[in-house]
């Protein structure tokens, strides 16, 4: 069933993230955009499309999206930021083994007291991130065969959300992005229903934190 030009144009934008936020901030030409995209918009509603209603359509639904984001700044997420120093990181090839002896861990490790720890398990790799003090035990227990990476000397910049920041759509890549733009590495990235963490090196953990705080106060 063809679709509207507001309608294709919504969908478009909404696939790229790049595009939304710099139309949000009134950052993008409504002409070039309505260049860029209208062969995509035509093949979406089945018939020619004039780059003019391109244009209007874009320009309505960028005020909508800042409406929305600025609706979204008034209602605010809170949140507290922290950093655990002195972690050690390492990423191992996948073995059944490997990661059953990994699961030990858990029994040594104590987050309750100040430990850190995050183990996590894919199809080919496993990737451990924790408190350095324990890196003697994970060297005892994983085959150095195994060993993609390590590093040493980390810092983890923990943002505990008081909500649900995993419903709040692009949180993730906004700090990510504030991270980039400040050209800090990320070596890992941890995230659970209110939680999410960045690891990154110790020479770049103080602008890390700057960068976070920012994003934080100005953007939620």
């Amino acid at each position: 069933m063809p679709q509207s030009v507001a309608t294709c144009v919504k969908d478009i934008i909404n696939r790229s993230p790049f595009i939304s936020e710099m139309m949000s901030l009134d950052l993008i030409s409504f002409s070039n955009l309505a260049r860029f995209i209208k062969g995509e918009v035509e093949s979406m509603c089945g018939h020619s499309v004039s780059e003019a209603s391109i244009i209007m359509a874009s320009r309505r639904y960028a005020s909508e999206l800042a409406a929305r984001m600025e609706e979204s700044r008034d209602e605010g997420i809170g949140y507290e930021i922290s950093m655990k120093t002195n972690i050690y990181d390492v990423n191992l090839r996948r073995s059944d083994e490997s990661a059953a002896r990994l699961m030990r861990l858990y029994g040594v490790v104590k987050p309750s007291q100040g430990d850190f720890l995050n183990l996590s398990i894919g199809s080919h790799e496993i990737s451990l991130s924790v408190s350095d003090k324990y890196r003697s035990e994970v060297d005892e227990i994983i085959d150095e065969d195994d060993v993609i990476h390590r590093f040493t000397d980390l810092v983890a910049l923990t943002i505990v959300f008081k909500g649900d920041f995993l419903q709040t759509p692009g949180i993730l890549y906004l700090a990510a992005r504030k991270l980039a733009w400040e050209s800090i590495n990320i070596i890992e990235v941890i995230s659970t229903m209110n939680v999410l963490t960045f690891v990154v090196r110790k020479d770049e953990s103080a602008r890390a934190y700057e960068a976070l705080n920012v994003f934080l106060s100005d953007e939620l």
